[in-house]
């Protein structure tokens, strides 16, 4: 029996769930996982029963309880340093959390009116107030780091890292979406698409049966 534990919401909505498991997987630790159906009213006891906040995703470590993504980053990095899920370098680690912690705080435009759905194609779709000065700014972001810091792998980082995990949703709907992006974006988007990890997350979504319609953009 692992010593690890990551509960985890619907892979086919849960954005915040995919960066804790992305970051689970990359630490390689190994884990149990529990998916809790965020669709079904029934089972919020059970959800309640894992996370103290009521949300996903959680990881449990024999008696501790980490919840919120960016907080099982930092503990698994702790954990797993040779993982590498935060830069060497000072000055790249500290960009790098300044970019993931943006990320957990921001870009509620682009978050709400582009919820992640992986199992839809809607170009076009998804472009409410605010979410192209979200947008531009993620792209920013992405450029800048790929420029600075991005020398020896195709990641934010070089290899991947907490702020790839932290991202990772984003580059799902700017495929959902059709988001015209310049070739570095693109670039990356595609590396994070073709993430093995990913690819494991994405393939296991496909085969969910549940719908959450709040989440289904028409």
């Amino acid at each position: 029996m692992s010593e690890f534990t990551l509960v985890v919401g619907n892979k086919n909505y849960s954005s915040w769930s995919l960066r804790g498991w992305l970051a689970a997987k990359q630490s390689g630790i190994p884990f149990e996982e529990v998916v809790v159906r965020l669709s079904d009213p029934a089972l919020r006891p059970e959800l309640v029963k894992h996370s103290p906040s009521g949300l996903v995703p959680v990881l449990k470590h024999r008696e501790r309880v980490i919840w919120e993504s960016l907080a099982i980053i930092e503990y698994l990095a702790e954990q797993r340093p040779d993982a590498r899920l935060w830069p060497a370098d000072d000055g790249a680690r500290a960009f790098a959390r300044s970019v993931s912690a943006e990320m957990h705080a921001g870009f509620r435009a682009l978050r709400s009116n582009m919820p992640m759905n992986l199992r839809k194609s809607l170009p076009g779709e998804g472009r409410g107030p605010g979410v192209a000065e979200n947008i531009e700014r993620v792209c920013k972001i992405w450029c800048e780091c790929r420029g600075r810091f991005g020398e020896g792998g195709p990641f934010l980082f070089g290899h991947f890292t907490g702020a790839d995990a932290m991202y990772a949703p984003v580059a799902t709907r700017f495929r959902t979406y059709a988001v015209e992006l310049d070739p570095v974006c693109r670039a990356y988007v595609d590396a994070v698409l073709a993430f093995p990890a990913y690819r494991e997350w994405h393939a296991a979504a496909l085969e969910e049966p549940w719908i959450i319609a709040e989440d289904e953009v028409d």
